[in-house]
Formats: structure tokens, C-alpha cells, sequence
């Protein structure tokens, strides 16, 4: 099954010659490889690039185990360049090389070379790379399929792919599964002997248990405000079991350098500024969230707003939680403050837009409450009401457009119609 993943492979392709080693991260499972592997080198084929002149290997490939050796690999590149026409290295599960970022950081004195390399979450980090290569690397976060990506290998109309799609998420191979209990079997191994395993293994993580139950909570509250002594709180209260708010703060660390979750922050906007005391935590595939849960928390309201997150950071935004101040009278006629929140503020260069996520405006008195906040705002940014009903886009007096899930997924200039 073939499916485009033109966004990934356009930044690929706008990354050669630019002197930097381009590394894809992101979940295991996502498409890394066969980013590489297929589409990539497929690409190079057709723009000219001899085959003989591409120089990959698959080092999580048995037949390859000499090569995990840091001297044979580099050897074995520099054996392979044999004239001064353009070389190009793919190299996938880097990080099974010890030393690999000397390796890397050598071949960037092949003056021929352009090197593309891809490595597993629990061993090769977005954290690590900014370390490790201090500069000389293009970052590329892979994500599993976005909705539109999803639809071309699912058979059925889109409709019915939104169900399967909220429900198992967006890992490739979940495509070639065709029953219910297949794709939780698939899930379910998955998360528990390479998510879970690549974790606790990486950082020596003795309290399975604890660690589990963090997670599980951390599922149930997507789309809430949170931070770790809230969630302190909670194990306290609810499952008796007392975590200290710092080994918390650590275990959603691990979780987040693993891109299993993504941290937005709470963003003042009228006072234009970051509040890093309460967060929200979104899972990147909404699958691996409803896994964890058993597929019994099936709130579709908070699910909907993850895979909005998801897709608004597939397109390369910057994405916080909003809030807005205001003052409105209590029973008493006393004026007091008002926190609103605007699910999602969202940047890209001189761009912003403020999302709401609605699963249904059935009246005027639920549209009244989902454009409370877009209202206050007083700048003269785009505001927008995404609701699941599949409507026409529609503007009210106020300058707010509400679309429907449908039209926001498969339209990739659905923010700017």
C-alpha cells in the first residue's frame, strides 16, 4: 500500500545541499523508513541520481551488523565514494552505532555527500540532537498518518474513516489490519513491548507500576489543564499512591522525548506572555491514548481536539492553550475576574489564528459559549470555531468562521477559506 507523505518528503527534498545532516525523529512506527527508504530514494531516482551514487543502509538489518561499528561504517561510506559526483547516505536506526554522531559529524567533511538519517525514539532524541550535533543538523518530526494521508488507504467513505481514525489512530500498519480485535492486538503490543519497554529500558525506570499509572492518567485528561502537583493531587486522592510532583515532572519528560505526548503551553493573550504552571498533553497518535485507556474512554469531544493539535502541528505551526482575562458580575453584581480559554493559539511567522474545538453548536446558546473568548480578543487575527458536523464554512457578524473536521483535514488551506 502506497501512501503519500508529501509533507516529509518535501522537506527532504528542500534540505539537499544545505550542509546540514537531516534527521528524521518521531514515534516508532510512523513511517520513517519507508520515508526514506521508498519515497525518498524513489525521488532521487527520478531526479537523476545515480544508483550507485546513493549509499544506504538499514542497521537494524542482521545482514549489516559489522557496519553497527562506528570505524567499519565510516569506512565502508568512504569506500563506496569513488568520484567527485554528488553521494547521497541514507542511514536508518542511527543511533545502533556507537559514536555515531562522530561518524556523522565526519561525513560532513565529504564535501560530495548529503546525509539523511533516521533513529529510533528511545535511543536518538529530539534533546539528544540538539546536543550532539550543536547546530549541524535539520531536525524532520515525522508524525504518524494525518487524516488525509489515512483516507487514501482506507476503503470506505470518509465517514467511516473518521470512525476507524478516531478510534485506532494513525500508524501506518494499522491500515493492513482488518478487524476490530487485530488493530487492539496490534496497538496493544505495540505500546507495551517497544513503546513502553523503550522507556523504562533507556531510563532505568524501576517503578513500572507508577510509571504506568502516570500514563494512564495523563490519557484520561487530554484537553484538561494540568501540571505535575495537580497530578500529584490526584494519585494522593483517587489512587491512593503518593508521587512526588518531581518524579512526575520526569516521567512526562520521558514520555515527551519519546514523542509518545506533546506539551502546549497556557499562553496570556492580552498580556502576551507564558504561563508554564498549567499545560495540556496530547497523545501523537490518538490511537496509542484509546489503547492505553482499554477503548473505553471514547469522549470523542476531547479526541476530536487532540487530532486538531495533531494536524496543526503536521502543517508546521506553533501551537500553546489560550486564555483571556475578562470581568464579568456575579449574582451579586460584583465585578471579579474571568479566565476564558481559546483551545489553541496558533503561529507560523506573521500568521496566527485562534482555534476552537466544538464537537456540535445544536443552538445559539452553545455557539454564545464557544465564541465567548474568541470575542474578547482585540486583535484582528483570523478566529475559528471547528465543529464535527460537516458544514458549509460560514462566517457570523462577528468576523468568526466556524467549518466543519472534514473541511479543517482533507482542505490543506482550510484556515485561510
Amino acid at each position: 500500500m502506497n501512501i503519500n507523505r508529501d509533507n516529509y518528503l518535501n522537506q527532504l527534498i528542500a534540505g539537499r545541499h544545505n550542509g546540514l545532516i537531516k534527521v528524521i525523529t518521531g514515534i516508532r512506527r510512523c513511517g520513517k523508513s519507508y520515508l526514506l527508504f521508498e519515497l525518498f530514494h524513489n525521488y532521487l531516482i527520478s531526479s537523476g541520481i545515480d544508483e550507485n551514487h546513493i549509499i544506504e543502509l538499514a542497521l537494524d538489518d542482521r545482514s549489516n551488523i559489522e557496519y553497527r561499528d562506528p570505524d567499519a561504517l565510516l569506512k565502508y561510506i568512504k569506500a563506496h565514494i569513488i568520484d567527485k559526483e554528488e553521494y547521497i547516505i541514507l542511514l536508518d536506526e542511527i543511533q545502533l552505532v556507537p559514536e555515531f554522531t562522530d561518524v556523522l559529524n565526519s561525513t560532513l567533511h565529504i564535501r560530495n555527500c548529503d546525509v539523511y538519517v533516521t533513529g529510533s525514539n528511545s535511543h536518538f532524541l529530539s534533546s539528544d540532537i540538539v546536543t550532539e550535533f550543536r547546530g549541524r543538523s535539520q531536525e524532520i518530526q515525522m508524525y504518524p498518518l494525518s487524516f488525509s494521508e489515512y483516507l487514501q488507504g482506507c476503503p470506505g467513505d470518509k465517514y467511516s474513516a473518521w470512525k476507524d481514525y478516531y478510534t485506532y489512530g494513525g500508524l501506518p500498519h494499522i491500515l493492513n489490519m482488518h478487524t476490530d480485535k487485530m488493530k487492539e492486538d496490534y496497538l496493544y503490543n505495540l505500546f507495551k513491548s517497544v513503546y513502553m519497554i523503550d522507556i523504562l529500558e533507556r531510563h532505568i525506570i524501576k517503578n513500572k507500576y507508577e510509571f504506568e499509572e502516570i500514563i494512564k492518567v495523563v490519557a484520561s485528561s487530554v484537553g484538561s489543564l494540568c501540571n505535575s502537583t495537580k497530578l500529584s493531587n490526584t494519585f494522593k486522592s483517587v489512587k491512593q499512591i503518593s508521587i512526588h510532583h518531581n518524579t512526575i515532572n520526569k516521567y512526562l519528560s520521558y514520555l515527551q522525548d519519546a514523542f509518545v505526548i506533546e506539551k502546549a503551553t497556557k499562553y496570556d493573550i492580552k498580556g502576551k506572555k507564558y504561563i508554564n504552571s498549567l499545560v495540556k498533553y496530547y497523545f501523537s497518535d490518538i490511537g496509542i491514548r484509546n489503547c492505553i485507556l482499554g477503548f473505553r474512554q471514547q469522549d470523542e469531544s476531547h479526541i476530536m481536539e487532540n487530532i486538531i493539535y495533531n494536524e496543526l502541528k503536521i502543517r508546521g505551526y506553533r501551537v500553546d492553550v489560550g486564555y483571556i482575562e475578562t470581568r464579568v458580575s456575579d449574582k451579586t453584581g460584583k465585578l471579579i475576574r474571568k479566565q476564558l480559554e481559546v483551545d489553541f493559539v496558533v503561529n507560523q511567522g506573521s500568521k496566527r489564528y485562534y482555534i476552537q474545538s466544538a464537537l456540535q453548536i445544536p443552538n445559539p446558546e452553545k455557539e454564545k459559549q464557544e465564541s465567548a473568548s474568541l470575542l474578547k480578543i482585540e486583535d484582528y487575527f483570523k478566529r475559528i470555531i471547528i465543529v464535527k458536523d460537516d458544514i458549509k464554512p460560514k462566517r457570523n457578524d462577528a468576523g468568526i468562521l466556524t467549518i466543519g473536521i472534514m473541511d479543517f483535514l482533507l482542505n490543506p488551506n482550510s484556515l485561510d477559506i
